[in-house]
């Protein structure tokens, strides 16, 4: 076999695009038998500079012994480097060693223990917007952060830092109005309600969700069931202006890009302290050009605050950065004690969704009621509104049927998928999980439902998940299921039966036991 001749140091080399997905980390590839290689003295992991077709980028270099994936001429670099570089495969480029950021000085001061101050955290956060920290400095700035816990100016500083990092867009409106939870619930698909009754009302909401990281299913995943969500920023636009709002997924938008780099290492982690939870959230909002802000924070024993002291505590940090940021705030506190409606995981979120809008008999009440509130407290954010009358005139709009016309509408014009959810398509394989004695269902564990419908296939799997046939308060008796998975995959289906085995999530007891809800709607 002939083997490659590596090139002579300080010529270009051939760009490879190595189909590696190395989530928001740019990531570089070199033989190590090629002549810059040696001749620059590169250890694996340090960051390196690649220039191409001036352009440039910071990268985190990888050691190849396998010229299959790299050649001796070549340089590798993961998918997202290849996309920022926006050069053709075979492309010259040059790499080198890269200077350091300019931030690493405030960086330590933070893992030391110091308070930071606002030009600090800019210059972190341009760093790790512009990717040039690795994701070992990602997670010594989110474990510091987290260690020796943001005080509120901190809080508002990075904030302010994370809207600054990208896009931030102007619908040229008044009253342009949003709505969030902090997480945590299961099956708790309310903004998929909210937005269609809110902009059949007449209100700006563009809509931008996520996709699920560690949950069975974000509102992007769920949306994706009916419609198209990675829509291009002008038709995106098009839509808001059009039909008053989207349901859309956020990462086209170059909306606080910061953050979803940060997301990377907190959520493998698990790591989501106050401070950065509230300067994800509110970036987010901003940069997406909201002026009015329904925020929802969940309490129940297995949710992400589980006191009404803790979230109180978070609220007045919201209400803190938010007034800063001249973004009008209204928290409001919800029954966190158990999933929201009946489906956890895509289609049948979708599924209860469509029940809703249709006003179906069968439609989860609570997945309504919840919605119906959230939607009258938006409506009540405008000037033509009394206070009180919101949730009245959201439900009007549900009644009459404008919501469905306006969710269809919506779907119609981001591109629909031609989901039947009288006939979901649900994963082929299925599994009742039974109680075990008779009783009255005292405790839903969200996170224990949510990791038997992710362990299902959901979100990945969109038929994949969780079908809640018993809710807390309900009376059961040995053998009645109290949950269907279902999954397309028998191994699947065996991982999510082998998790409920180990803890069902639900507890069985006395009426007596049921824990109190502490709402403040």
């Amino acid at each position: 076999m002939e083997t490659q001749q590596p090139p002579a140091p300080g010529t270009s080399l051939s760009l490879r695009r190595v189909a590696i997905d190395t989530y928001h980390e740019n990531v570089a590839y070199l033989h190590r038998d090629c002549a810059v290689y040696r001749a620059e003295g590169f250890q694996a992991l340090s960051k390196v500079e690649i220039r191409a077709n001036g352009r440039r980028i910071l990268a985190t270099l990888n050691v190849v012994d396998d010229t299959s994936i790299v050649g001796c001429d070549e340089l590798g670099v993961s998918e997202d480097a290849f996309a920022r570089l926006e050069v053709p495969h075979g492309h010259p480029a040059s790499v080198s060693q890269a200077e350091p950021p300019e931030s690493i000085p405030a960086l330590f001061r933070k893992i030391n223990g110091e308070r930071l101050g606002r030009e600090d955290f800019h210059a972190i956060i341009r760093d790790i917007a512009d990717l040039r920290y690795s994701k070992i400095e990602l997670t010594a700035f989110v474990v510091a952060s987290n260690r020796s816990e943001l005080d509120r100016e901190e809080v508002y500083f990075l904030t302010e830092a994370m809207v600054a990092s990208g896009r931030r867009l102007d619908w040229h409106e008044s009253l342009v109005v949003d709505k969030h939870c902090i997480g945590g619930i299961p099956g708790n698909r309310t903004t998929m309600l909210v937005v269609p009754i809110v902009t059949a009302y007449g209100l700006v909401f563009p809509k931008t969700s996520s996709r699920a990281i560690t949950s069975p299913a974000g509102t992007a995943d769920t949306m994706e069931v009916l419609a198209n969500v990675e829509l291009p920023f002008e038709q995106l636009t098009g839509i808001v202006r059009d039909h008053k709002g989207c349901l859309a997924w956020g990462g086209t938008a170059q909306l606080s890009p910061a953050d979803d780099v940060l997301i990377s290492v907190e959520r493998p982690l698990n790591i989501d302290s106050p401070g950065q939870m509230v300067a994800s959230i509110l970036s987010k909002k901003m940069a997406a050009g909201a002026t009015h802000l329904v925020l929802d924070i969940p309490i129940g024993p297995t949710a992400k605050v589980r006191s009404m002291p803790e979230a109180q505590k978070l609220r007045r940090l919201f209400e803190y950065v938010a007034q800063r940021l001249h973004l009008s705030l209204d928290v409001v506190i919800t029954d966190g004690r158990q999933p929201i409606g009946r489906g956890v995981g895509p289609v049948l979120e979708a599924r209860d969704v469509m029940q809703v809008l249709e006003n179906h008999p069968q439609a989860p009440d609570d997945l309504r009621q919840k919605s119906l509130r959230l939607a009258g407290r938006i409506i009540e954010c405008s000037p033509d509104v009394r206070g009180g009358d919101g949730f009245r005139i959201a439900r009007d709009i549900l009644d009459s049927g404008r919501a469905l016309a306006q969710m269809q509408a919506i779907i119609q014009a981001q591109g629909t998928r031609g989901f039947d959810h009288h006939h979901p398509q649900l994963g082929v394989l299925s599994l009742d999980v039974p109680a075990p004695i008779s009783g009255v269902v005292t405790g839903i564990d969200n996170l224990q439902i949510a990791q038997v419908a992710r362990l299902a296939g959901a979100p990945k799997v969109k038929g994949a998940g969780v079908d809640l046939l018993c809710k807390l308060g309900d009376a059961v008796t040995a053998g009645e299921p109290l949950y269907r998975m279902y999954a397309s995959y028998s191994a699947d289906l065996e991982f999510a039966r082998l998790a409920s085995v180990r803890a069902s999530g639900f507890s069985i007891g006395s009426e007596a036991d049921v824990p109190r809800v502490f709402v403040e709607f």
